[in-house]
């Protein structure tokens, strides 16, 4: 005869059945739940078994946890007095605790550097993504080396350079896989990303010379120090003790906070530094040498900087600790990625850490940038830089200001290194250059632009004025500024090849003995007070007359003017 839920609740209240009643859980009226005959189901805190036919207590206990006494803790578990046949797809509750352990395991997730591990009997062998490692193992990250490992309950571990652990324990519930990890952390650190344990009673440790951090599930790194052990807690809760103490002085560390661990005292909890701030400048990187500055904290000692492909920062690429507030890594490819920082306080225990994402876009690297430098002075603007390699073509760009938003002129498809132009007028100008390659796949891509250099485009160097006084000498003048001195060419050939006068002079003028009759080229460069070499003016042609002179040399004139040769 079935009873219904209600009618059992109000026999509940006879004095008969009370104690039947408090024996009853939620699970007992209207969520047993119900499985094919030899079949298991995880309700934690227990395993489900479902009663076969030839079932007893004793036969169940001797299967399921290897112990066929264990009958009596499952009979108070099942309200079931005596060791007799169970009915064929009877619920039968066995606590998670009861059941055995067997081998599980980690893999590999992700590494840098040359990270190796020892198995039990083993050699040192070198690590690679995929690997699995059992109990016993024990795992080196070495210098530059870093290791993301993943347990069959998605719990992750993060080994960091310079770093010794071994798996002390790592198995797992029979039927149930409830994890049973224990990690012993012998130099260096370890961050933690446990995945709940609450439900399935599994067990997460990370053990030190000095300490034992036992949790739940929660996000939390262990390190050691010359301090002691270093625990810092960034989600959950941490249970922190050291066994070796007498007195019972363990705590809980919430998120947010971390302690020490001496050899003589568990050190109180303290308020982790918070997480750095950083600018939204370097959001783009286009140099191959990242950098990045953060304002400085005055509680801080240092910084913990990773590079890494994700944002919890379980595949890192590299990674430094720096005093100072900028940092810098090389060697990194163009990519997408994360930079995470935390401060490290007077203690040694690293603060919140700040995640940032941010882009690497340096290739192909940009020319260097060869004139103009500072100023010029010329009728045309000559730009040139040096040959990039695999260069398909360069994109040149000239602006009004370093920010390139005001551009005068922009010039793509160059297949030279330089260029030319007469449409920059006299004023202050800025200019970068960005080099393009062909991909693989054929198209085009153009690499980040160099950093602006500065000039000021001066009116051109005037050329030299000439009047002929048909005197003994000739003069020339020209334009000149405060301070500039001035190199004054006189040639017979336009090309400059056979140089009749060369001439350096303070003054804006220059005069010479009357130069046999002919046709000269007459050129001048100023240099200005800051030492900067001006081009040189345009050339200039002048003709030499042939003429009459007396035995002064002075030209013989009529009143109609000086009387020539005629030739």
């Amino acid at each position: 005869m079935s009873i219904s839920r209600t009618t059992l609740l109000r026999q509940c209240q006879t004095s008969l059945l009370a104690a039947i009643c408090l024996s009853f859980s939620p699970l007992s009226f209207a969520q047993t739940p119900r499985g094919e005959p030899g079949s298991v189901l995880a309700t934690p805190p227990d395993m489900t078994y479902f009663a076969q036919q030839g079932d007893t207590l004793s036969s169940i206990a001797k299967r399921f946890t290897d112990k066929a006494p264990n009958w009596t803790i499952l009979g108070k578990r099942n309200h079931i007095a005596d060791d007799r046949a169970i009915p064929i797809g009877t619920a039968i509750l066995i606590p998670l605790e009861l059941l055995p352990e067997e081998e599980s395991e980690a893999k590999v997730l992700a590494l840098a550097g040359n990270p190796t591990y020892k198995p039990v009997n083993g050699a040192d062998t070198p690590l690679a993504i995929g690997t699995v490692v059992k109990e016993g193992t024990q795992i080196f990250t070495g210098k530059n080396g870093f290791i993301t490992l993943s347990f069959p309950d998605n719990s992750r571990v993060s080994i960091p350079s310079n770093s010794q652990i071994s798996f002390a324990k790592l198995r797992k519930t029979k039927y149930t896989a409830s994890p049973r990890t224990e990690i012993s952390l012998l130099e260096g650190k370890v961050e933690s990303h446990v995945s709940s344990l609450l439900s399935n009673k599994g067990r997460f440790e990370v053990r030190s010379p000095l300490a034992v951090a036992g949790v739940r599930g929660t996000h939390f790194r262990v390190g050691v120090t010359a301090a002691g052990t270093a625990n810092e807690v960034l989600e959950g809760g941490v249970a922190v003790n050291n066994p070796a103490l007498k007195k019972s002085t363990g705590i809980i560390l919430p998120a947010g906070k971390g302690n020490i661990i001496s050899a003589s005292i568990v050190g109180k909890a303290v308020d982790l530094l918070p997480a750095p701030k950083l600018s939204e400048q370097y959001l783009l990187q286009v140099r191959p040498t990242i950098q990045f500055l953060i304002d400085k904290s005055e509680a801080a000692t240092g910084y913990h900087v990773q590079v890494s492909r994700d944002a919890q920062a379980l595949d890192v690429l590299t990674e430094n600790t720096f005093k100072d507030t900028r940092f810098k890594f090389d060697g990194v490819a163009d990519g997408a990625y994360y930079v995470r920082i935390a401060a490290i306080d007077q203690y040694g225990l690293e603060g919140i850490p700040l995640t940032q994402a941010f882009t690497l876009k340096a290739r192909p690297e940009p020319p260097f940038t060869v004139q103009p430098k500072n100023k010029i002075r010329s009728d045309k603007t000559d730009f040139v830089w040096t040959e990039a390699s695999n260069a398909e073509s360069y994109h040149l760009q000239v602006a009004n200001d370093d920010q390139f938003k005001d551009i005068v002129l922009d010039q793509s498809n160059l297949k030279d290194v330089q260029f030319s132009s007469d449409a920059i007028k006299v004023g202050n100008y800025f200019w970068r250059i960005a080099t393009v390659v062909i991909q693989k796949d054929g198209k085009s891509n153009q690499g980040p632009f160099s950093d602006p250099q500065a000039f000021s485009r001066l009116p051109a160097q005037t050329g030299a004025a000439f009047a002929d006084s048909e005197g003994k000498e000739i003069s020339f003048n020209w334009a000149a500024e405060p301070g500039q001195k001035f190199l004054i060419q006189i040639a017979k050939d336009p090309e400059f090849k056979t140089i009749y006068l060369a001439r350096d002079t303070s003054a804006a003028e220059l005069k010479i003995q009357r130069p046999d009759a002919g046709q000269y080229y007459i050129r001048v460069q100023a240099t200005d007070p800051d030492g900067y070499v001006g081009a040189f003016s345009s050339t200039q042609k002048i003709t030499i007359k042939a003429r009459w002179v007396d035995s002064d040399g002075n030209a013989i004139s009529t009143g109609g003017g000086t009387l020539g040769t005629g030739f």
